[in-house]
């Protein structure tokens, strides 16, 4: 296996919507930055990859027109990902490690303040049974919670408890949207959206973009930041239509854990990817986390 490392690392401040930029305005200072802070000229990177939703944008190959935040000269050997920049870089994760590319620009992007977003996410659904119904995301993600809930004797104020201390978080954090502060007990007083989920459990609508710089080999001693080695990476996704898996666990994030090689040694921080606050806590008991503490 090749060593891998993130040499470069920049991101937008997520808002609720961006009025004075479209997505290449948006992605150019970032993708600027993070280029910068690697060290390599543009016609070192071996390999660019995206990621971003044609959903979102309402039009198809989205990702095209950010090209023009790229550059068109020098040429480069681009890819793109439907939806998640984390899967951006597992695929250039894997094509340094195939030896194909000794680096790659990975970046992400997204407006989700331009439509209907439970609309636009409900025409992704399975368009022969779920999508004719007409079931937006957070009444989805209520249905989960509620059997989680049930499943695992945790209560809404362990919800609570997950958001008051994200938002304990993200006061240090100039990017994030959310930084006003609220314990558990104001917040589990707020009214539902869709029972058992309140404003505080769901996510925010967010316009935003980021990006970083692999590197691997001598390319890592040019960074002007000390690098952040990849030792560990797994790639895994579950059964997303509805009624084929039990929501209340997830084995995939177990199983990709493991490959990863959590439990290997002390976890000393964990950053999870959950949009909903009753999936933070499936994701802890995947991976064996246990409580969260600031």
């Amino acid at each position: 296996m090749r060593d891998v490392a993130v040499v470069g690392f920049a991101q937008s401040a997520s808002v609720r919507r961006e009025t004075d930029g479209n997505e290449v305005e948006m992605l150019m200072p970032i993708l600027h930055e993070a280029m910068q802070q690697s060290g390599l000229a543009r016609q070192e990177i071996g390999y660019t990859v995206s990621g971003s939703c044609d959903y979102l944008a309402g039009q198809p190959f989205a990702f095209v027109s950010a090209l023009d935040a790229v550059g068109a000269w020098p040429p480069i050997v681009e890819s793109h990902v439907e939806m998640d920049g984390a899967w951006a870089l597992y695929e250039a994760w894997v094509k340094i490690q195939t030896g194909e590319a000794d680096s790659a620009l990975v970046y992400a992007f997204g407006k989700s303040s331009m439509g209907d977003l439970p609309e636009v996410l409900t025409i992704q659904l399975d368009p022969y049974y779920m999508a004719p119904l007409w079931p937006d995301a957070i009444s989805l993600a209520a249905l989960q919670a509620r059997a989680y809930l049930e499943a695992s004797g945790k209560t809404e104020r362990d919800m609570a408890e997950v958001a008051a201390r994200s938002r304990r978080a993200a006061a240090k954090n100039p990017k994030a949207q959310l930084r006003a502060s609220a314990d558990a007990a104001t917040l589990i007083r707020a009214p539902y959206l869709v029972s058992p989920l309140r404003k505080h459990d769901c996510p925010p609508i967010s316009d935003g973009c980021a990006a970083v710089v692999l590197a691997c080999g001598d390319l890592v001693k040019k960074s002007q930041r000390k690098p952040a080695w990849i030792r560990g990476i797994d790639h895994r996704i579950e059964a997303h239509a509805l009624g084929v898996r039990d929501l209340t666990h997830s084995p995939s994030t177990t199983l990709a854990g493991e490959h990863a090689g959590v439990g290997r040694a002390p976890i000393d921080l964990a950053e999870l990817h959950a949009p909903f606050t009753h999936q933070e806590l499936i994701l802890r008991a995947a991976l064996g986390l246990g409580d969260a503490v600031d």
